[in-house]
């Protein structure tokens, strides 16, 4: 799957705590757009997309949101409780988040500006496209279509 967590170095001392997000240093694109989500209410999940071309870096810079990823091959969750760590979402990468905390913040760099185009937004037309014509066909004779 093509997700990765990124350490994003700390720099510090007794007066607080900064990182900084750089371009080929620990953003792995160029960022052409950033975004945050905040003031999430419980309960409510967002995303429920993937993106055919779009490279995402994500991270919580306050409180914790869960993120369940899909490549075609299978659920995984990752939890962002951390500001230091970043997390890379390549293209074709199902995303859904949930369980945000109250003060969450997350903020989003990505390498392309906002294109509806872009986006998946019926899992079951994601999983047809990302595993492509081979899977369908190998699963239709499984099924005795």
């Amino acid at each position: 799957m093509e997700i990765e967590r990124i350490r994003l170095q700390e720099h510090g001392d007794d007066r607080g705590m900064l990182i900084a997000l750089e371009q080929d240093r620990n953003v792995p694109f160029v960022i052409r757009r950033v975004y945050y989500l905040y003031a999430t209410h419980g309960g409510v999940h967002r995303g429920m997309h993937a993106h055919r071309h779009l490279n995402q870096l994500a991270v919580a810079v306050r409180g914790s949101v869960t993120f369940l990823l899909d490549d075609g091959s299978g659920p995984v969750r990752v939890v962002l409780d951390d500001p230091s760590y970043g997390l890379h979402l390549g293209s074709m990468v199902w995303r859904e988040l949930y369980d945000f905390s109250e003060d969450c913040v997350l903020m989003v760099l990505a390498d392309h500006v906002y294109d509806p185009a872009d986006y998946i937004t019926d899992y079951a037309a994601f999983l047809r496209e990302v595993r492509g014509p081979v899977y369908q066909e190998g699963m239709a004779a499984c099924q005795g279509l």
